[in-house]
């Protein structure tokens, strides 16, 4: 009987782990499951190790950080950092972080009129703004990177050269495109070879390590 009771117990912890939460007023803290930040709400820090992490609009909150699942932050919302390993980040319209966004494994995207203050950075995935504004450059390694609309990037962009490690099995060419309308100030540096398309209607600063490709109209070749 003691048993029984013992495994009932067991499995309803197993099952409820990975419910999502609502976070309280001060920050939540969570080893397994995703965290959930409503509308309006003024919050601290936000952390998990397994779960996602989802911002809703006009809330505010610390530092966002999780280890395996994707962070989201809603439109108008705002925080300190957004940091995660395994996942993705994506700031919707107006969204603000005043700090670093950054992931190992995934894709970060920012959408109309989103902001990133700090570094904007990750190792695999793609990087996308639209109509964004990324303060202080854009770092990757394996990522293709999409800067497209109004988008304005301040502090340069870098593609890193590959590790002499678990990266080097990965020899393809990361895609670099700088639509029409958008702008990059400072040095664009590329330790490894990208392809690099930038519209004869961006702004670009000195590019080091590869020889842009001009492209008219919305698109650059396939």
């Amino acid at each position: 009987m003691r048993s029984h009771a013992l495994l009932t117990a067991i499995l309803f912890l197993s099952l409820t782990a990975g419910c999502s939460k609502d976070s309280e007023i001060g920050g939540t803290t969570r080893v397994n499951g995703s965290i959930h930040v409503m509308a309006g709400q003024q919050n601290g820090n936000v952390t998990t190790v397994n779960g996602a992490i989802s911002i809703d609009e006009k809330a505010t909150f610390g530092s966002a950080d999780t280890v395996n699942g994707d962070i989201y932050v809603g439109a108008h919302a705002s925080g300190a950092s957004a940091k995660t390993v395994n996942g993705n980040v994506t700031l919707d319209t107006d969204a603000r972080i005043g700090g670093e966004i950054a992931s190992v494994n995934g894709l970060l995207r920012l959408n109309d009129g989103a902001e990133v203050a700090g570094p904007l950075g990750n190792v695999n995935g793609g990087i996308s703004l639209t109509n964004a504004h990324a303060a202080q450059g854009i770092d990757t390694v394996n990522g293709d990177i999409s800067i497209l609309g109004a988008s304005r990037v301040e502090g340069g962009l870098r593609v890193k050269k590959l590790s002499m490690g678990v990266l080097t099995y990965d020899k393809s060419e990361p895609r670099i495109i700088i639509g029409p309308g958008a702008t990059v100030q400072g040095e664009m540096r590329f330790e490894r070879k990208v392809k690099l398309y930038v519209s004869d209607k961006a702004t670009i600063g000195p590019v080091t390590g590869a020889t842009p490709i001009a492209f008219s109209g919305d698109n650059p070749p396939a």
